[in-house]
């Protein structure tokens, strides 16, 4: 009995143990079932004593028609929730660390431009608003969990990079330098207003730049892609 118990131990502290792993490899299978991009990620911690989920150096890379080149290298996402309100179905976040180390746009042999192909929407002229943007409306219908708020959102922004394939001399990188944003009691698109107009004013044209005036197209809304 003795035995069995310490190898009822010992199975418990290796499930414990190997948890992390398991969610690690979980969600690089479910990214790229999503979305069509291998994913690498670093480490996945998920707090089993406290309400905190962690994932570092995550790297999405492009499907093959952009060659499999970079997509997104995101060092550290960092959520701390509130137990309570989960336990209700409400979604309260009490901070949120998110730091993109780089974006990679990349336009392939045939013209065509990974951004532009996610589907990523135009900055509308009107107002800021505080409504639930389609990213939260779509976690609320997925989960059946009302998102309240984030209490703290740090962002932090390293480098934009542009690839073209079919033309290397194209190839530029444009530098962003955002280190620990900070915003407070975030409930909607609206709340982040800053740090859009911030993104925008370091960014220059690098976004308006990629887009042929004959075309017609626009400019893709950064926080759209990112939130």
């Amino acid at each position: 009995m003795f035995r069995l118990c310490l190898l009822a131990v010992v199975l418990v502290v290796l499930v414990v143990l190997s948890l992390d792993s398991v969610l690690r490899v979980v969600m690089e299978h479910r990214i790229r079932a999503q979305t069509g991009m291998d994913a690498e990620i670093g480490r996945v911690s998920f707090g089993l004593l406290e309400p905190r989920v962690e994932i570092i150096d995550l790297k999405l890379y492009n499907p093959p028609d952009f060659g499999g080149t970079p997509f997104l290298d995101i060092r550290e996402i960092h959520v701390e929730y509130d137990r309570m309100a989960l336990a209700s179905h409400t979604l309260h976040l009490t901070l949120v660390r998110f730091n993109l180390g780089e974006l990679d746009i990349v336009k392939n042999e045939a013209g065509q431009t990974n951004i532009f192909a996610l589907g990523v929407g135009l900055p509308t002229k009107a107002a800021p608003n505080r409504a639930a943007s389609p990213a939260v409306a779509d976690l609320q219908r997925q989960t059946g969990m009302k998102f309240e708020s984030v209490d703290a959102l740090n962002v932090s922004i390293g480098t934009f990079k542009y690839i073209d394939l079919k033309n290397p001399a194209h190839n530029r990188t444009q530098k962003i330098g955002i280190d620990n944003y900070v915003m407070k009691h975030v409930k909607g698109p609206g709340d982040v207003a800053g740090l859009a107009f911030l993104i925008a004013l370091r960014s220059g044209d690098f976004f308006t730049s990629l887009v042929d005036p004959k075309s017609g197209a626009s400019a893709p809304d950064l926080l759209k892609l990112l939130f």
